[in-house]
C-alpha cells in the first residue's frame, strides 16, 4: 500500500499530514508514527496527524494526532494550523476566509485561514481548576496559581492551565537560562499530573510581549507550541503579569495570542507552511 503524506509545521513545530478521510481510524499505527518521526531513519516529525471523517454533524473533520512517542494528546495548537491549511490545499481553491470546525479529543475547534494566509483558531474556553487540569497539587476545585513545586531539588512557583490538553507555566526572569532538556522531563512526570503535563518556562518582555520556551509531552523540547503559549498568556493575565492580548516569542516564531474579555474563549494566530510532500510504501 501506497500512503501520500505532507509535511507542514508552524514555527518549527513540524508534523507529517495524512489524508485519511476515506477511513474513520488513522491507517497507521502509533508504532508506525514513531518511526516515521525519527529524525535519522524516518521522514522526522514532531507528531502525525490524521484528517478524518467527522463523526459529529456539527463538524467537517476529525483530528486524530500520534506524538513523535506515540502517544496520542488531546489537541495541538500548531498541529490544527497544519491541517487547516492542509485541508485547503487538498481541496479547490476558494474565498479566504475559510473556516473549518475540527472534532479533537479536546472537543470542536475552528481554525480560520485569513487573506494573509495567517491561521487564527478558536481555542475555547481555558479550564482552571485541578479537576480539569487535571493535577494533584490543590484541592479538585481550587485553581492552581503560583503554587509550589519541587522539581529537580529546586522549588518553582507554577500556575496550571488546561487549553485541551494540561499545562504547566513558570514565570522566569530568563528563559535562555532554563536546562529545558534535564528539567522538563522531570516536570513532565512528576507525579501530582496524573496525566503528564506540558511545561512552559515564560519570560515578560512587555505586558503585550512574552518570551517562551516548552518541553511538550510527549515530544520533548520543540520549537513552538500553540496550546502552550495560549496556557502562558492565560497564565500571565490570571497572576497580572501580562495583558489580555500578547505576542509570544517562541524558539521557531512569533504567534498572537488573545483571550477575549466578551466570551472568554481563547484565539490563537500564526502561521502553517507546507515544506514538501511525498510518499510511503
Amino acid at each position: 500500500m501506497t500512503i501520500e503524506f505532507t509535511k507542514y509545521h508552524g514555527l518549527g513545530n513540524d508534523f507529517i499530514l495524512i489524508d485519511n478521510r476515506q477511513s474513520s481510524e488513522p491507517i497507521l499505527t502509533d508504532v508506525q508514527a514513531v518511526q516515521l518521526c525519527d529524525r535519522h531513519f524516518g521522514i522526522g516529525a514532531d507528531g502525525v496527524i490524521f484528517a478524518l471523517p467527522a463523526t459529529s454533524p456539527d463538524a467537517d473533520y476529525k483530528m486524530r494526532i500520534f506524538n513523535s512517542d506515540g502517544s496520542e494528546p488531546e489537541m495541538c495548537g500548531n498541529g490544527i494550523r497544519c491541517l487547516a491549511r492542509f485541508l485547503a490545499d487538498l481541496q479547490a481553491p476558494s474565498r479566504t476566509p475559510q473556516t473549518y470546525h475540527i472534532e479533537t479529543l479536546a472537543g470542536m475547534i475552528t481554525p480560520q485561514i485569513q487573506a494573509d494566509g495567517q491561521v487564527t483558531v478558536d481555542m475555547g474556553v481555558p479550564r482552571l481548576t485541578a479537576a480539569e487540569i487535571p493535577t494533584t497539587l490543590m484541592e479538585e476545585d481550587c485553581r492552581v496559581i503560583i503554587q509550589p513545586l519541587e522539581v529537580a531539588g529546586q522549588t518553582w512557583k507554577v500556575t496550571c492551565v488546561n487549553m485541551g490538553n494540561p499545562h504547566c507555566i513558570t514565570f522566569v526572569n530568563n528563559v535562555a537560562e532554563i536546562a529545558l532538556e534535564s528539567i522538563g522531563p522531570q516536570f513532565e512526570h512528576h507525579p501530582i499530573f496524573p496525566q503528564r503535563t506540558n511545561v512552559e518556562f515564560v519570560q515578560v518582555v512587555a505586558p503585550d510581549y512574552l518570551k517562551m520556551r516548552v518541553w511538550e509531552r510527549g515530544a520533548g523540547i520543540t520549537l513552538a507550541c500553540g496550546t502552550g503559549a495560549c496556557a502562558a498568556l492565560v497564565a500571565g493575565f490570571i497572576i497580572g503579569r501580562c495583558e489580555r492580548k500578547a505576542t509570544i516569542e517562541l524558539p521557531g516564531g512569533s504567534l498572537v495570542i488573545e483571550w477575549s474579555e466578551s466570551n472568554e474563549r481563547i484565539y490563537m494566530t500564526g502561521p502553517a507552511q507546507r515544506v514538501f510532500t511525498g510518499k510511503l510504501s
